[in-house]
């Protein structure tokens, strides 16, 4: 007779999730026992990193991913990550193990109290199975609700004796919409006020690039002669940035963000909240005589947004949907953005000097996947992505993610076959919060350069501390970390860059490696401005 563990392998390879990420623990050990051949396990020395690599590689392979982790500390150790997968809308199936289920009366070592609530509210669901016969139905569930829109996590708890358990039939399995279009009487309302509009601007946000969504966007944004704009903190890129209709990225504080926005009647947001906003800087929402369009696939951020009209909807469908309904305009192009001025020289070099110097070697279909939060600026405007599917970052604005999702979306570039370049930049704070991917990376063989520049400060938190006048904060110095030698210490190869005239060969020479490749890059001690 099946078990309850032959019965969710099974169900496991019909819906194409035959990789599980992990870091094992005794909880675990009666599932991944006799591992089958035909499965692989991603190991992470950290269940933060376990699951910040599971979300690159979802994201990387537009698939979800499953990641397993350790009972309630090892849930624990990974609620980060969790938060940053629920805000990224990566579909996960995040398992961990319980304790045995004629014990849990008594709480014994290594129970999780309460299982089920302690990855709320960052999950889109979570359970654990009554029965032990329950447990391949409730994975087909968990499946459904991950990859159905609003995409994202969903956690399940599994009781460690339930594998050997004699099963129920294999529940069937079944395929569920990922995508829905807009209201079609809601969708004229909004092509019409675009039509009428004598200033329009597009907003858009992460959800176009999720979609596939960049020519359905580009020509959206020709057609309306509009100005596009990033909405603020984007986890992905959203428009090709060479394009003379791109602005940046819009400032992530209220007044700042309404000012960037003054001289449009209608602000067409797609694919974003209506905002991400920090720090708190007051002011009015919109400019005055401003009219704000949302659309969404998320009925949250929509409910909560507090300006505007909503639409439930794909970003890709209705980009599409409103093409069909709108006329050319004879409103001439905007202008483009002027190129930034040439770094200024120093020693050390400024951020804005490295990025500089990372742009004119960035190799051909790069991708990027950056946590350098205090040097973001100088990044986004000194290196430009011009293709989708092409720029990942961390939605939460918690750090830990950039450094293991790098290594997932990298090696989704190999499992592909796309084999295309992945470079993670990861400040020198950031770098140490989930560290120990660099092992993980290492014992794949995976050719990633991680470039991370050296300041040995939280220089975010400095330049926070200036903007709300909070002098005297400790702990934002970051003295005695040898970057270099930690890498080595994983297995990585390690090169300072002292002049950035090497930096172009050290890259290269990272690129072709067969190996993961650390290279530490002093720069100045400035501070950047937060707005």
């Amino acid at each position: 007779m099946a078990t309850v563990r032959d019965t969710t392998y099974g169900l496991l390879r019909e819906l194409d999730l035959t990789i599980i990420f992990g870091n094992p623990g005794s909880t675990e050990e009666p599932f991944l026992q006799g591992f089958p051949a035909d499965f692989r396990y991603v190991h992470a020395l950290h269940e933060a990193s376990a699951m910040a690599m599971a979300d690159g590689y979802a994201q990387a392979t537009g698939r979800p991913a499953h990641v397993n982790l350790h009972t309630a500390p090892g849930t624990g150790n990974g609620m980060g990550n969790l938060v940053t997968a629920w805000h990224n809308k990566t579909p996960l199936i995040v398992t961990a193990g319980q304790q045995n289920r004629e014990m849990l009366l008594i709480e014994p070592r290594l129970a999780s109290r309460r299982a089920a609530e302690l990855t709320q509210p960052y999950v889109k669901w979570s359970y654990e199975p009554v029965r032990a016969q329950d447990i391949p139905a409730a994975f087909m569930r968990a499946y459904a609700t991950a990859v159905q829109p609003p995409a994202g996590p969903v956690f399940l708890s599994l009781p460690l004796d339930d594998w050997d358990r004699p099963a129920d039939p294999s529940p069937q399995v079944r395929e569920v919409a990922t995508r829905y279009a807009p209201d079609p009487v809601r969708l004229r309302d909004f092509a019409a006020v675009l039509a009428a509009s004598r200033s329009p601007v597009l907003v858009l946000g992460a959800a176009v690039d999720r979609a596939g969504a960049w020519p359905a966007a580009v020509a959206l944004a020709e057609r309306l002669a509009a100005p596009v704009w990033s909405a603020p903190a984007p986890e992905r890129a959203v428009f090709p940035e060479d394009h003379p209709h791109f602005r940046g990225v819009l400032p992530y504080a209220i007044g700042p963000l309404a000012e960037a926005l003054r001289g449009h009647d209608t602000v067409l947001v797609l694919g974003a909240p209506v905002f991400r906003y920090y720090p708190h800087v007051p002011g009015d929402y919109l400019p005055a005589g401003a009219r704000l369009l949302h659309v969404t696939d998320d009925p949250d951020e929509s409910a909560r947004a507090p300006v505007g009209e909503s639409a439930l909807g794909d970003a890709g469908l209705t980009l599409a949907g409103l093409l069909d309904l709108l006329p050319a305009t004879d409103r001439p192009a905007p202008a483009a953005r002027p190129e930034p001025e040439p770094p200024a020289e120093s020693s050390p070099p400024s951020a804005d000097a490295l990025f500089a110097a990372l742009a004119r070697h960035w190799p051909a279909d790069g991708v990027l996947v950056q946590e350098s939060p205090s040097n973001l600026a100088a990044l986004r405007r000194r290196l430009r992505i011009t293709r989708p599917g092409s720029y990942f970052t961390m939605a939460s604005g918690g750090l830990g993610f950039g450094l293991p999702a790098a290594v997932g979306i990298a090696l989704a570039e190999r499992d592909t076959g796309r084999g295309r370049p992945v470079v993670a930049v990861i400040g020198d704070g950031s770098f140490h919060y989930s560290v120990q991917a660099l092992w993980t990376a290492a014992q794949l063989r995976l050719p990633l350069p991680v470039v991370v520049p050296v300041n040995h400060q939280y220089a975010i938190l400095k330049a926070f501390a200036e903007l709300k006048h909070t002098p005297g904060v400790p702990a934002l110095d970051l003295p005695g970390l040898d970057v270099a030698a930690v890498a080595r210490g994983y297995g990585c190869a390690a090169e300072v860059v002292d002049r950035l005239d090497q930096l172009g060969d050290a890259l290269g020479a990272a690129l072709a490696a067969d190996r993961p490749t650390v290279l530490p890059v002093p720069i100045s001690l400035d501070v950047p401005r937060i707005l």
